[in-house]
């Protein structure tokens, strides 16, 4: 019997496809959403959404940065995932997470960060990953906290937003950390 290591119980994660263009595109009219994760983008047209989507459809992982689609067990695009700033030398990466506003609060979030962090400790060897949270993000600093992240330093007034400036956590984890399903990451 095979596993799919990108299988959960609740979400998977795959490669992006054309044609979730669609979802993304709807996705980009909710502004709180965006600035939660990063910024209130321009308008996008649907030309513009169907060529973005093809482009990360076919664009492979590169030095192990990749955006991945999180697909609910139903089969329905409930967010993204995506890595960056991968450094095999050092063995630490960093990911951007995104659960569009239908999907909140379903554990959809923490299921598809620790089925990438497994991949990412177990499979990849990384040693160590960090998160940046938004200060007024408290659903995503307190999802991070719960899966085991510490806060590691506090930058200040780091994003603009909503005619004021916040600042930004810095969350950590390391392999040796990391808990998937009750049990530990450690190497035997």
């Amino acid at each position: 019997m095979s596993h799919n290591i990108w299988q959960g119980k609740n979400v998977q994660l795959r490669a992006m496809e054309q044609e979730d263009w669609e979802v993304f595109h709807k996705n980009d009219e909710d502004a709180e959403e965006a600035r939660l994760c990063y910024e209130i983008p321009f308008p996008r047209s649907s030309a513009g959404a169907r060529k973005w989507a093809a482009e990360v459809a076919q664009t492979p992982p590169h030095n192990d940065v990749y955006r991945l689609v999180i697909e609910s067990a139903p089969g329905e695009v409930v967010g993204t995932l995506n890595t960056m700033a991968c450094d095999r030398r050092c063995g630490t990466f960093k990911y951007g997470i995104a659960i569009f506003r239908p999907h909140w609060r379903k554990g959809y979030a923490s299921e598809a960060i620790r089925l990438l962090l497994r991949y990412y400790f177990q499979e990849l060897g990384y040693q160590k990953v960090t998160v940046h949270v938004y200060a007024f993000n408290d659903a995503s600093l307190k999802l991070h906290q719960k899966l085991g992240f510490q806060i590691e330093g506090r930058l200040r007034r780091m994003i603009y937003t909503n005619g004021a400036y916040h600042d930004e956590y810095v969350l950590g984890l390391t392999s040796d950390e990391f808990v998937f399903d009750g049990a530990s990451s450690e190497r035997q």
